[in-house]
Formats: structure tokens, sequence, C-alpha cells
């Protein structure tokens, strides 16, 4: 089984840096992610058009690229869960979590017994440590990452409760849907936005899981670290693209002026 260097370095209290892609899925995109010093890249089945099969082909490239994969799936689905993990994934992102016991179903649905009730899927030879059967299913437990998203006022209210659950790894703001919930959509100024992110941070820290989300921006990310954060995607791949693409359009209109 391969090591998860994400989970080794949570583990020891660092801060990991990763990327997050909705539109680019394709074999190499990892390699690209992997090759810009992305120590993670998180890919989004919840918001994009791709389905299952097509991230088999990504996750299997990305197992040899030097990024640790990630997949969010749609929803808490013990099919999804367990399917992500077996197609590649080194973690996996459930959306809107409410509840101690929906992420108890998390957990479970991505750990192997005893800790779990994830089936035997792992079908390649080549990733059985050599001990056999009983030290790969400890292995892979010891390598998943579980991460939940807390981004509903639901959530928020079950926040610590969440985190305390045995087998969730981290906890990950959605911070647009987190506001729309409640009711300051996208107005991330808001006194009650930054005491919601203050409540999940505390959470965290009371149960010694890292927090994570999104940031837009190098400097952002800097606040967020400050702030307690310790595991953040930077921006997503077609903000980046867009970003990258005007910025170059831009300074070839001023030089060609």
């Amino acid at each position: 089984m391969r090591d998860n260097p994400i989970r080794h370095r949570l583990d020891a209290g660092e801060v990991v840096i990763g990327t997050m892609v909705t539109e680019f899925a394709t074999p190499a995109v990892a390699r690209l992610t992997a090759a810009a010093g992305a120590e993670f890249t998180l890919f989004d089945l919840e918001h994009s058009g791709y389905g299952i099969d097509r991230m088999r082909t990504v996750l299997a490239a990305a197992r040899s690229a030097d990024t640790v994969p990630f997949l969010r799936v749609p929803d808490a689905a013990y099919d999804l869960i367990a399917r992500g993990l077996d197609i590649g994934a080194l973690g996996v992102m459930v959306p809107a979590v409410e509840s101690a016991e929906e992420a108890l179903f998390v957990a479970s649905a991505a750990r192997f017994p005893p800790v779990g009730k994830r089936g035997f899927g792992l079908l390649l030879r080549d990733e059985w440590e050599p001990e056999g059967v009983p030290a790969t299913l400890a292995k892979a437990n010891a390598e998943t990452i579980v991460l939940v998203q807390i981004e509903t006022a639901a959530g928020l209210e079950a926040v610590d409760e969440i985190a305390a659950v045995d087998g969730i790894d981290v906890l990950w703001i959605g911070h647009f849907d987190l506001t729309a919930s409640l009711g300051i959509p996208g107005d991330f100024s808001s006194g009650r936005y930054h005491e919601a992110v203050d409540r999940i941070l505390a959470a965290g820290a009371a149960a010694g899981k890292p927090v994570g989300m999104v940031c837009g921006s190098p400097a952002e990310g800097r606040t967020l670290v400050e702030r307690g954060f310790r595991i953040l995607s930077y921006s997503i791949d077609v903000i980046l693209y867009e970003d990258v693409v005007r910025a170059g359009l831009d300074e070839m209109r001023r030089l060609l002026a």
C-alpha cells in the first residue's frame, strides 16, 4: 500500500498545501499539479460533470504521481465512499455532514474491519503488504484520510460532536455553502461567518483534528494558517486557468499597445 505523506504530516502538526480539480480531470493533471508542488490534489465529483468511471482512470494515474489524490464524493453514500477509495483515492471528502451519526457512517464506510465496514476491494496484488491480508487492511486504514465538510447551519451546530468521531481526520469548511446556509451568501466579512469559522477551528482543536478550506490567494492562505488552519487547497483549476490566461493576455495587450 502506498504511504500517505499528508496523513503523516498532519499527524505531526504540520501545514499541508494542495489544489483542487473540478474541470480538468485528465490522467495527466496529477503529474502537472505534482510538478507544481501540490502536496495533494483534490478531485471533485460533487460539482463536476464527471462520474466514477472517468475518475477511475484519473485516480489510477494520480497514484503514480508525487501528489496525494483526494476525491470529493457527491454524498455520504457507502458505494461512493468505498468505490472512490477502491479506484485510487488516498483520502475521501464528504460534503455537508450534519451529525455525529452521519460522520460515524462516513468513517465506517472508508475503513476496513474491525474499525469500519468497507468491503475488501483491493484486487491489485501489487498493493498488498508482504505480510498478507491483515497487514494490508491495517495499512490501508492507517493511510486513508477522511475529510468531512462543515458547510451548513446544522453541521455547524453539531461540529463538536462531528469532530469527536473516531475516524474523522479533517474538518473542511465549505465557505460559500456555509454563508448561504447562514443567510449571508458570499458575505465573508460578516461577523456571523467569522464566528462560525472560529467555532469550527475550536472544535477541531479540541478534538485534535486539523481544519482546512480553499484559499483564493497566497496572502489569504497565510492569513488562514495564522488563524489556525493546517490544510489548504490553493484555489481551483478553472479559476487558476482563467486568472493566468487573463493576466497573460492583458500583459500582451499592454506590450503591443
